[in-house]
């Protein structure tokens, strides 16, 4: 019967699991993360509010058509409430959970608070990197850079970036894309 050594434990294994999410989701080797600026944090606010205001206010006057009690309407404006409070604190949060870095060889890009990904789109693979702005993002000014990849479920974002970061990224990454490009 073979017997195998003990493995000795790592500041990443099961006695520490915030440590393995941490090295599970960093950076390459020597590249470091570069994060987002607060403008996403205002534009996912903003937007936040918008909904809860129509929602709620959508919500209230159906309750008043449908002659439901005052109460009724107070219970829905109320959820409606602590739900855009919610939204408002978890937008910086968010906001502060994105991040990218660009590798040698791969665009590394991580996001998410109650579900973290991490993606990683090799250069070579980029067939349309484009620069977004809607209106809200223009008063804002900041953009999304949007990388799409041979793959149909590969669109990758990098959202909440100031309008001349956006444009400077977009075109090195095309550059990029081009020196790696595998003849698709």
């Amino acid at each position: 019967m073979e017997t195998s050594e003990p493995t000795p434990k790592t500041e990443a294994g099961p006695s520490n699991p915030r440590r393995s999410v941490d090295v599970a989701f960093a950076a390459p080797e020597g590249v470091p993360w570069r994060r987002i600026p607060t403008g996403l944090a205002w534009y996912l606010r903003l937007e936040s509010v918008a909904v809860c205001l129509a929602a709620g206010a959508s919500g209230g006057v159906l309750a008043l058509l449908w002659g439901l009690p005052v109460w009724a309407l107070g219970v829905w404006l109320g959820l409606w409430l602590v739900a855009g409070v919610a939204l408002w604190f978890l937008a910086g949060s968010s906001q502060r959970s994105w991040g990218y870095a660009e590798a040698s060889a791969e665009l590394y890009l991580s996001y998410g608070v109650l579900v973290r990904r991490l993606v990683v789109v090799p250069y070579g693979r980029m067939q349309v990197v484009d620069v977004t702005t809607n209106l809200l993002e223009q008063a804002l000014g900041i953009a999304t850079v949007r990388v799409r990849t041979a793959a149909s479920a590969a669109d990758t974002r990098v959202v909440g970036l100031p309008l001349s970061e956006a444009v400077q990224l977009r075109d090195r990454l095309a550059a990029r894309s081009e020196s790696f490009s595998t003849g698709l």
